[in-house]
């Protein structure tokens, strides 16, 4: 049986507007139906593995929870890094956990923002890897390039290890051109995918033997962590005393039985738009439309509506991505600048950066509308069977109207009904508390006002964990 552990942490910038830091691109949609996080875990579909771990950052834990569940996996562990320790910490975590049961898996490390395209061709490279870790090799997939690729780490082949794989013969930082083109030419190079096999003993032992502060500082980290509902939360003081390193650095260079499975199934990062262009499907002029998209001699062209009508004329390799509050229009060449798009954006103390205008909680989602600075109008969405914590706001008033459904309100002692088109006042300072106990989906307008609107103005008495 395998156990995967999905690494969820990160919150890159290169898909911005689509990705933000509260929505990375590992919890979006992006070549699919499902997020790619699911994605990860759907491409394991017919092998026995156990219930997934998933390492992510405490921000984003209801992503986490809310994807996992949708999967079906209610019994997925996700652990919470209260800060970034790169790969080696993370995969420890998840190994020392596997073996709190007494039990030894194979660990089976992914990415969760990677897309591959050919499942099968996965599938039978983690199976020609399992007789390997079997045998005690820590084995990595090495991606068999089709360019050379100056932005992805190498791994070079040694000799035969068993009738499916290689020993490693060394780790290869990011070439330059001439030198990616030798190792394309040359057949015995790999892109590094940052995907392993491997006994969770295995790696912890080698761990301990090359980096043994680092696992010293895991064991206590994870020894003083708390459950609280899906998540385990790694205790924060401990962690931030653990060495930042990557696993490859950590391990898989200092290792003797490293080895490496080649993985030819159409693997890509997803790194940028013009990744995303490369492998979406096009239409005869090479476009790539996703929502409502209209065009007129456009070729070449990546356009994304999440929200509008978006209509291109005459564009030719132009990404174009709309969403409720950005709108980015950049040349294809030009696309690993959006980092500084955010950087101006932060620079500028705005929040586009930041999260999308809609923002999903366990309880369903809420998008603010509109507002100024004494007032503001949210669409709320609770889902069946969900509730809100019961709170207090010193600074504002509320006025809800349902839309649809049935909401149950607290409001002091008192619980009231509220049907379609009917409405109450919260003032500020009384209690009070939202709860759909229907089987569809609640919707409420919520309209506030008050000389202060910041989220921070809340005082929640039960249920913390729902907002």
């Amino acid at each position: 049986m395998l156990l995967p552990v999905i690494l969820a942490g990160g919150s890159g910038t290169r898909l911005w507007p689509l990705s933000r830091q509260l929505n990375p691109k590992q919890f979006l949609a992006l070549t699919s139906e499902h997020t790619m996080l699911q994605e990860t875990v759907r491409r394991l579909d017919g092998f026995e593995i156990g219930a997934p771990i998933v390492i992510c950052n405490e921000e984003h834990r209801f992503l986490a929870a809310e994807q996992m569940h949708g999967l079906g996996f209610s019994d997925a562990t996700i652990m919470l890094e209260p800060v970034g320790r790169n790969t080696a910490p993370a995969i420890t975590l998840a190994a020392l956990k596997a073996m709190g049961d007494g039990k030894d898996p194979l660990l089976l490390v992914l990415a969760a923002d990677h897309l591959i395209r050919d499942r099968g061709a996965f599938q039978a490279a983690v199976s020609a890897a399992e007789p390997l870790a079997e045998a005690g090799r820590l084995v990595t997939f090495g991606i068999v390039p089709d360019r050379p690729e100056t932005g992805y780490g190498y791994i070079q082949r040694g000799a035969a290890d068993g009738p499916t794989g290689y020993k490693v013969e060394r780790f290869v930082e990011k070439p330059d051109l001439e030198t990616a083109q030798g190792y394309v030419d040359g057949g015995r190079h790999f892109w590094n995918s940052g995907m392993f096999l491997f006994r969770a003993s295995r790696y912890l032992g080698e761990l301990e033997r090359h980096r043994p502060e680092m696992i010293a500082a895991c064991r206590k980290a994870l020894d003083h962590a708390a459950r609280d509902l899906d998540f385990v939360r790694i205790d924060r003081p401990a962690f931030e005393a653990c060495p930042s390193d990557s696993i490859d650095y950590a391990v898989m260079e200092k290792t003797d039985d490293a080895a490496m499975v080649p993985l030819d199934a159409g693997w890509s990062d997803i790194g940028s738009w013009s990744a995303l262009w490369d492998v979406s499907e096009k239409d005869a002029s090479g476009n790539a439309f996703a929502g409502d998209v209209l065009s007129s001699g456009a070729s070449n062209t990546l356009v994304r509506a999440d929200q509008r009508l978006v209509a291109v004329v005459g564009t030719h390799d132009l990404v174009v991505i709309e969403t409720k509050d950005a709108l980015l229009v950049a040349h294809k060449d030009r696309v690993q600048d959006v980092k500084n798009i955010v950087s101006q954006i932060k620079d500028q103390g705005r929040q586009e950066h930041f999260n999308h205008r809609e923002i999903y909680r366990p309880w369903g989602h809420y998008d603010t509308v509109d507002g100024g600075s004494r007032d503001a109008v949210r669409r709320i969405t609770v889902k069946p069977g969900a509730r809100l914590a019961t709170q207090m706001h010193n600074h504002r008033a509320e006025h809800w109207i349902v839309v649809s459904g049935t909401a149950a309100v607290t409001k002091g002692d008192q619980v009231i009904t509220l049907r379609e088109n009917e409405s109450t006042y919260i003032a500020a300072g009384e209690i009070h508390g939202l709860e759909n106990r229907g089987s569809v989906p609640l919707e409420i307008i919520e309209v506030q006002t008050g000389s202060y609107l910041g989220e921070d103005d809340v005082t929640r008495f039960e249920g913390t964990h729902y907002d």
